[in-house]
């Protein structure tokens, strides 16, 4: 189960904010029906991208032995 403060895996792309499928975020909200979020996610450097509400289609907890990835970020169309 996906609670506030989990760090979630992306699981598509979301091109319309230069995200990825793979991309970290964070439940900063989770709703009271359990299957919908609010996800942050941010920079190296903490500046915001975007806060999104999110399906549990969308995201997935991330594992303990899985490693982080870095990428520039995706031009935004």
């Amino acid at each position: 189960m996906i609670k506030e403060l989990d760090t979630v895996v992306l699981i598509r792309d979301i091109r319309e904010y230069g995200l990825a499928s793979g991309d970290i975020g964070v439940v900063v909200y989770s709703y009271k029906n359990g299957d919908s979020y609010e996800v942050e996610f941010v920079t190296a450097d903490g500046k915001t991208l975007a806060v999104l509400t999110l399906t549990s289609k969308e995201i997935r907890p991330m594992k303990n032995r899985e490693i982080l990835h870095v990428r520039e970020i995706a031009e935004v169309i």
